[in-house]
């Protein structure tokens, strides 16, 4: 393998990166195409005063509509998607909703010449898909991370949400402004993502242990300081003691007042940038792309910094990331919300950028610290992460709804940036008084111990001291 010798890990990381990105693009290209697809005519509708609108010209309200299919989907796909990982593991679960992903991405533009509620049906079905990322994150985190790159690996694969924009969003500009026209943004990212998905099958398997290309070195590497349920990853899940502990909590509020955010940022800043700062179509994509692609590098920094600094405690870390990560991106939003006038474009755009570098640190903040709690069950609490994203999947566009009723009032979008903002630094807060790194006592409850005894491990004899030492004292 190569540069990969010792390190087949990191070959499982960008298979599974390059998946969940697909999977992402394949639902947010709808963001971006809004723009294009009202400027089709094809079928045009005649209204009662005889002019002529596109049959794609969206309201409001049935953007939100659109959206909201996406998160119905994925709330309705994520219990099933979460049984179905922790049964089978994620080889093929994930694989089926890639395949999921691709048809509907790939029939999009058929269904929205057909019918309204044909395109909420397949947005439905692209919403079962996602559902699948984060339990994907959570079982390679487990099953293939060493404990000390779990700052790493989590930047490496919850990175995809910024890196799919920064692709779908110029993609889909210029494949809208060439003469292939909006849909073929969506025929485009099926095709990649079923190569995507089919190396997936390839790569992965669920166990570094069975794994052809994994040998002794490594799999020791990946082992170490684990428990032996941890190793094993037994299907058991103790899920009331989860839901009881006040660290997890937080940490799934934090991940759902970021994720609220993040999706706000990467559903209506496109149309943010057109409609309200008056960027055209191209420059649109191109400032929302780089918005996105600031997050990347700083992500991988964060993460990196996260595992190898050692003069500061881990728990310090972790306060000080998520404070970045969740408190200063919600001052950002804040500072977002300022901005008045629509003249004053390229000042919004700078806290547009501040809103996504500020959140790069999240890997080293909740992400981490849930994972360093949870421990063998990580792949449950991140599966929840993924909840939270689904209900941002409607709190999103319902804030923006509820806020905004012309697209082009920038005081209307400000009022949106600051309940977010709000939202985030309590949020940041609360983490900082409850952060540890410590494992949660429901990591001692298994299948065998479902009482969470602590059990003694036994000595070995070559630990056991010299019988010289063992003496007996008689009174």
């Amino acid at each position: 393998m190569g540069c990969f010798t010792h390190r087949f890990r990191a070959v499982v990381v960008i298979a599974a990166f390059c998946c969940l990105t697909s999977i992402n693009s394949n639902y947010i290209t709808m963001n971006f195409t809004f723009i294009c697809m009202k400027n089709d005519m094809e079928g045009a509708i005649e209204d009662t005063n005889g002019t002529l609108h596109s049959r794609f010209d969206y309201t409001p309200a049935e953007k939100s509509m659109i959206v909201w299919a996406v998160a119905a989907g994925t709330i309705i796909g994520t219990f099933p998607i979460n049984w179905a990982y922790i049964n089978y593991g994620a080889r093929f679960p994930f694989f089926i909703a890639g395949i999921l992903s691709v048809i509907a991405t790939a029939l999009i533009p058929f269904a929205a010449s057909f019918s309204f509620h044909s395109l909420l049906g397949l947005r439905f079905i692209q919403g079962l898909a996602y559902s699948a990322d984060f339990a994907a994150i959570g079982l390679v985190v487990v099953r293939w991370a060493p404990l000390a790159e779990i700052g790493i690996f989590g930047a490496a694969l919850t990175s995809f949400t910024s890196i799919s924009s920064t692709i779908t969003n110029p993609l889909s500009g210029w494949i809208c402004k060439s003469g292939l026209g909006w849909r073929w943004a969506f025929y485009a990212h099926a095709a990649i993502a079923a190569t995507f998905f089919l190396a997936w099958l390839f790569v992965y398997e669920d166990d570094p242990a069975s794994h052809r290309r994994v040998d002794e070195k490594e799999l020791k590497t990946i082992q170490k300081n684990k428990s032996k349920a941890h190793i094993e990853g037994d299907s058991f899940v103790p899920y009331l003691a989860i839901f009881k502990n006040k660290t997890i909590l937080v940490v799934w509020l934090n991940s759902f007042s970021e994720m609220t955010t993040v999706t706000l940022m990467h559903t209506y800043v496109p149309l943010y940038l057109h409609t309200v700062l008056g960027f055209d179509i191209v420059s649109t994509g191109i400032l929302a792309a780089c918005a996105a692609f600031t997050h990347v590098p700083l992500k991988y920094l964060s993460g990196y910094c996260s595992d190898r600094i050692r003069a500061v405690s881990e728990m310090a870390k972790m306060q000080g990331c998520n404070l970045i990560a969740v408190g200063m991106a919600g001052m950002c939003c804040i500072m977002l919300g300022l901005v008045k006038r629509a003249g004053d474009g390229w000042a919004a755009f700078y806290f547009i950028v501040m809103v996504q570098v500020t959140m790069a640190a999240n890997c080293g903040g909740f992400y981490k610290c849930g994972t360093l709690v949870a421990r063998q069950y990580a792949h449950f609490v991140l599966a929840a992460v993924q909840f939270m994203k689904c209900i941002a999947l409607i709190t999103a566009p319902a804030s923006w709804a509820l806020f905004v009723t012309d697209e082009t009032d920038i005081v209307q979008w400000s009022h949106v940036f600051y309940l977010n903002g709000v939202v985030l630094i309590f949020a940041s807060i609360v983490f900082f008084f409850v952060c540890t790194d410590q494992p949660a006592e429901f990591t001692h409850i298994t299948r065998e111990n479902p009482e969470g005894k602590r059990i003694m491990p036994e000595i070995s004899d070559s630990e056991k001291p010299p019988i010289e030492m063992q003496t007996t004292t008689n009174v």
